[in-house]
């Protein structure tokens, strides 16, 4: 049984194990896109209303392979740490983001039967499903990993910004409440003005007539030109930093392979699968594996011959 249980979780929790794990892992990624395109149509109602029978029929077979891909991850998940109790792991591994998420893809069919709902909700609930693509998407996978490192810095901008969408609504509540008593009636409602003008989208529903108030906006709006693209600027330096993280963790796998001077075909084949795992392209992967091999004072030989290589093709 733990041999089985073994498998199971190179198959579900490894893509790159081997060749049955890739072709759960494409089959995996592609049912998910067929749902969401199902969601997507079934919003269009000459089309639900043609082929009402062949979604609902789709829609209880995804929820049943998705169901059996919980269950499966959630009896595997032990194998990632044996010496953890396993009452305890499996407590831990349902309270994870990407459990959440797969918890998430099934539980609105199963309260539409239980539970009186409205189906449009459920429904549109289903389109959480697009966040199962995050665990088989090595770029979705380094997006989490940013957004999680450099949250706390995003948090802090946002709130500034919020700060600034308080003063700036107040400010225009107080020049253009007396010209605009309809638009500008109370600060929250001038909210929605200080957020689409601090974004720069700038609507027109809501426009400042006095000179004042036009001054005013045009201060907001040139602050907002900056606090915008602050939290892009954040997350453009933490995908650097992270691909640098990455980059070094492969030349790190490298270094370690080329230990004993040679590259034998088992560490080409990881040193292949650390560059998918990572989101390293093979051509960039091809190009650190020869600078790191021509850096190296050992020679490189043939594991199977001894003589030396010229070059190596990952």
């Amino acid at each position: 049984m733990s041999r089985l249980r073994r498998q199971l979780y190179l198959i579900v929790e490894v893509p790159r194990s081997g060749t049955l794990s890739a072709v759960a892992n494409v089959f995996l990624m592609s049912l998910i896109t067929l749902n969401v395109m199902a969601v997507i149509f079934e919003s269009v109602q000459p089309i639900y209303a043609r082929y009402a029978a062949w979604f609902d029929a789709f829609e209880v077979l995804s929820v049943a392979i998705f169901t059996v891909e919980y269950g499966a991850r959630l009896w595997a998940c032990v194998e990632a740490r044996s010496y953890v109790a396993h009452w305890r792991q499996r407590l831990r591994y349902v309270a994870t983001p990407m459990a959440l998420i797969d918890l998430l893809a099934v539980l609105p069919f199963y309260l539409s039967a239980l539970v009186n709902l409205d189906m449009r909700f459920l429904r549109a609930l289903r389109l959480l499903r697009v966040f199962k693509l995050s665990r088989h998407s090595t770029a979705m996978d380094l997006l989490i990993t940013v957004i999680r490192n450099e949250l706390a810095i995003v948090a802090s901008a946002m709130f500034v910004m919020l700060i600034i969408v308080v003063v700036a609504a107040s400010g225009i509540y107080l020049i253009e409440r007396e010209a605009q008593p309809d638009a500008f009636q109370s600060i929250p409602q001038a909210m929605w003005w200080a957020a689409v003008t601090l974004t720069t989208v700038g609507y027109g529903d809501m426009v400042p007539i006095t000179v004042g108030g036009k001054v005013f906006g045009l201060f907001i709006t040139l602050a907002g030109v900056g606090m915008v693209a602050l939290p892009a600027g954040i997350l453009a330096s933490g995908f650097s930093q992270e691909l640098q993280k990455r980059r070094a963790a492969f030349s790190q796998q490298i270094r370690d392979s080329l230990a004993d001077g040679r590259l034998s075909n088992h560490e080409l084949e990881n040193l292949q699968d650390k560059s998918h795992e990572l989101g390293i392209g093979e051509d960039e992967a091809r190009l650190m594996v020869r600078k790191e091999t021509s850096d190296d004072e050992s020679p490189l030989v043939c594991p199977h011959c001894g003589k030396p290589l010229d070059r190596v093709n990952p």
